[in-house]
């Protein structure tokens, strides 16, 4: 058992929460996380929240553990999201791609804890000043939505927690025990991993997306709209070369996300992934790559130890 600020908060075994990705983050994914010990978060960033409301309910009979919701500010413009997340009886919420004052008071009002998920220490310093209870610190190499200016997590995540007194999860580049060990290093006090778990056995995504990261080297994926908003790291297809050297990505060019998804189309549309491709080998259920995570944590902490 490791214990740290965030298990206590989340009431979780292990300090590993899983990423909020859009159509992938649903309930066989997230209660396989949160019953491995971890923290499973459903996402709202698909925007269809008649589905995600499903995905809530069926949680609740496929685990009896604790699991959060994801509130993707850009993607999820209904003024009614605050209210439908209370009324699903979460008490875990992380927000992100947006402004940390706009819901952080109503939900904290609601007795929710709330993270915000950050890219720069101003955005950090923000957010706790809007009174969020934690912080999701997301480096640069990480897949997904990002901040056209990245930071390698190795520099943002030691700048942030130096300057703030709030809890910490850090993302981008954790795969396993070591980073995650590197990671509580720099002040994290958790780890989320996104690409790991789009190449677990639970994973919904189609056998092509899977094996496509199994065989990626480290240099396989792309960022794009270096110049523009938002900013993209994504696997390395004919359709994301292309994209690479355009000054902005248009949302059209994301393509059909369920063809790619679930069709196993890999030009189909933009499959985000992160830097770690490179360093995952093979397909494992979530209670494995949590069990093994935790054990190699330990085993890189004692070895750090016997350094003394």
């Amino acid at each position: 058992m490791v214990t740290t600020r965030v298990t206590e908060m989340l009431g979780i075994r292990h300090p590993i929460v899983q990423a909020p990705m859009g159509w992938i983050a649903r309930s066989q994914l997230a209660s396989a996380v949160s019953n491995a010990g971890g923290l499973g978060i459903i996402e709202t960033s698909s925007g269809e929240l008649d589905q995600v409301k499903l995905e809530i309910e069926a949680m609740r009979s496929l685990t009896k553990e604790p699991f959060g919701v994801n509130i993707a500010q850009a993607f999820v413009r209904d003024p009614n999201i605050i209210d439908f997340v209370v009324d699903q009886g979460v008490q875990f919420v992380t927000t992100s791609a947006g402004d940390p004052t706009k819901y952080t008071a109503q939900l904290k009002a609601a007795g929710l804890t709330v993270f915000h998920v950050v890219p720069t220490l101003a955005a950090a310093q923000k957010a706790v000043a809007a009174g969020v209870d934690g912080l999701v610190v997301e480096g640069g190499e990480g897949g997904g939505f990002k901040n056209p200016r990245d930071v390698a997590t190795m520099v943002l995540l030691p700048l942030i927690c130096q300057a703030v007194e709030v809890p910490v999860i850090a993302a981008g580049g954790i795969t396993d025990g070591a980073t995650m060990a590197a990671a509580f290093a720099l002040g994290a006090e958790g780890v989320q991993m996104g690409t790991r778990m789009v190449a677990s056995a639970e994973s919904p995504v189609h056998d092509a997306w899977k094996q496509a990261i199994i065989n990626a080297a480290e240099t396989d994926t792309v960022f794009l709209n270096r110049f523009s908003r938002p900013g993209l790291r994504a696997l390395r297809t004919e359709r994301t070369t292309r994209l690479e050297h355009d000054d902005s990505v248009s949302m059209a060019e994301f393509g059909s996300v369920k063809e790619l998804y679930f069709g196993g189309d890999l030009e189909a549309a933009i499959a985000l992934v992160g830097q770690v491709i490179g360093r995952i080998g093979s397909v494992e259920s979530v209670e494995k790559i949590l069990s093994d995570t935790m054990a190699g944590f330990e085993a890189t902490i004692d070895r750090l130890t016997a350094l003394r």
